[in-house]
């Protein structure tokens, strides 16, 4: 009989290694290397992870001032996972570390906005970006 999954969470990178961030940003046109991937979950002010027994099958980070606002840059679920409420746990995991602010921002597709309304997000009207593809490494 085999046991069934359990998924574990942990809010932060300790242990990680660049290895284990294989398999994400699927769709990306120069993906960051699993070096830089790490980078990211380390540089970040909080940062949400789940495990699939001991594989990283998924991330959330964010960051902040600390005083009033904080953005949700990346959150990224294997393939293999997706559809098991994994994004939305994690979501919810970071937007409890950022209770205290009056503003959390997300940037996302427009396939993606009705995952984030669930969790209480609103559409706003407008939204700027600068994309440096050519510094991703």
């Amino acid at each position: 009989m085999t046991r069934p999954r359990v998924v574990t969470y942990a809010d932060t990178p300790e242990g990680v290694a660049p290895a284990d961030l294989e398999g994400f940003f699927v769709g990306w046109p120069r993906p960051p290397t699993p070096e830089r991937r790490l980078d990211l979950l380390r540089g970040s002010d909080f940062v949400s992870l789940a495990f699939d027994d001991s594989s990283l099958v998924g991330f959330v980070t964010a960051v902040s001032d600390g005083v009033l606002a904080g953005y949700i840059p990346f959150l990224e679920v294997l393939p293999s996972h997706q559809g098991q409420g994994i994004g939305t746990t994690l979501v919810r995991r970071i937007l409890e570390q950022l209770d205290e602010l009056y503003m959390v921002d997300v940037v996302c597709d427009a396939s993606l906005e009705s995952f984030y309304e669930r969790l209480g997000f609103l559409r706003l009207d407008r939204g700027m970006g600068l994309r440096r593809r050519d510094r991703i490494r």
